[in-house]
């Protein structure tokens, strides 16, 4: 009976448990977002290192984090000191520097081998470069940008000209000859890290802690398998924090949206209480009616706001996929409904304590 009476009355009062729901809906797209956001950069981080085929990153030994990679921090002549260590097969220097394009930067390296050391980079039109203004990107890049083998593009005040595109998966979105950065950013002989490739990846450990014995003080030595796990939410507390503070912001959306509906709702239904009471209805019956409306809001809000957040995903990763990696994360759903029924449920305590708390006299007589 209870359950039947919440839902009419959300029927009837439809356009404001529509609109409730609509903003709740977006409070829950905007969690699922974020960290769907947060997770696609970093696992396309991961994904990208990984695909170099490396089995040691070396970067400053300055005690930063070790997915922070600075540029042009490193003497490239480091290069062939690392590539004369015992078991060794491997070493390359790599140059990165931001561009002007939203989290995009661009590497320079030997891409020969780079694909001597990765196994090859697979390319969907064109070749690799081979002169020192070609320009090798991903096929993100390229569907984002609308643009094509041959075409001239602009990056760092310098015009450089595509000589193929590749999949995405390989080091970064956009790949030039070392020797081109490095003059293009003031950079000669100076590289960001060094790639190891080693001839047997089953002494990693051994080979980290040789390399930083023989580098100590100069380059921090660290197993791909252990910058592979820092890619990850929880080993960003600056992340964290924000994530925190978004999830804090859609509670109390929640809890001011469903204030307002349920408090409009006990004015609107002063008498509709009044009658309720006259017929027996306890406190506690009417309370319990506005959690359950509450709830259902919270519950439809919760659907929306999955439904936007896939919406989002699509939209985003059809005009932004280089810039912008959404993934889906299923795992959050639980969490961001019960966010927002925690949101509505403190929303309806006060309105529902008040209609409660109603005389039924005062509330039958009143216009």
């Amino acid at each position: 009976m209870i359950n039947k009476l919440v839902l009419e009355n959300l029927r009837h009062r439809w356009v404001r448990t529509l609109l409730s729901a609509l903003v709740i809906g977006v409070q829950v797209m905007s969690i699922l977002t974020l960290i769907g956001l947060s997770r696609g950069l970093l696992q396309e981080s991961a994904t990208r290192q990984k695909g170099t085929g490396a089995d040691i990153f070396l970067k400053p030994d300055n005690g930063g984090a070790t997915i922070s990679f600075g540029t042009g921090q490193t003497k490239d002549a480091f290069v062939g000191l690392v590539a004369k260590q015992p078991h060794v097969q491997q070493a390359l220097g790599v140059l990165g520097q931001p561009t002007s394009e939203l989290l995009t930067t661009i590497q320079g390296v030997n891409i020969a081998e780079l694909e001597k050391m990765s196994g090859g980079i697979p390319l969907v039109a064109g070749r690799l470069p081979t002169e020192p203004d070609d320009l090798l990107i991903d096929q993100y890049y390229a569907q984002q940008n609308h643009i094509h083998v041959g075409q001239k593009w602009k990056l760092l005040n310098h015009e450089f000209t595509i000589s193929g595109i590749m999949q995405g998966g390989i080091l970064g979105r956009l790949m030039v000859q070392l020797p081109t950065l490095q003059n293009l950013t003031s950079n000669t002989g100076r590289i960001s890290q060094i790639l190891v490739k080693l001839d047997d990846a089953a002494l990693t450990d051994q080979e980290v802690a040789r390399l930083n014995e023989v580098l100590k003080g100069n380059l921090k030595a660290v197993s791909m398998q252990a910058v592979l796990s820092q890619f990850n939410i929880n080993n960003i507390p600056q992340l964290k924090v924000f994530i925190r503070v978004i999830t804090g912001l859609a509670v109390l959306v929640g809890f001011l949206v469903v204030f307002l509906s349920m408090y409009t709702a006990v004015v609107e239904r002063t008498r509709e209480i009044g009658i309720l009471k006259a017929l027996g209805a306890k406190p506690r019956t009417i309370l319990d009616i506005l959690v359950r409306e509450a709830l259902v809001l919270a519950l439809l809000g919760c659907l929306i706001g999955i439904g936007f957040s896939l919406l989002t995903k699509s939209v985003v990763m059809a005009l932004k996929p280089a810039s912008l990696q959404i993934v889906n994360v299923p795992d959050w759903w639980p969490w961001a409904a019960l966010i927002a029924i925690a949101g509505a449920l403190l929303g309806a305590i006060y309105p529902g304590l008040k209609a409660a708390r109603q005389d039924a006299i005062e509330a039958l007589a009143y216009e």
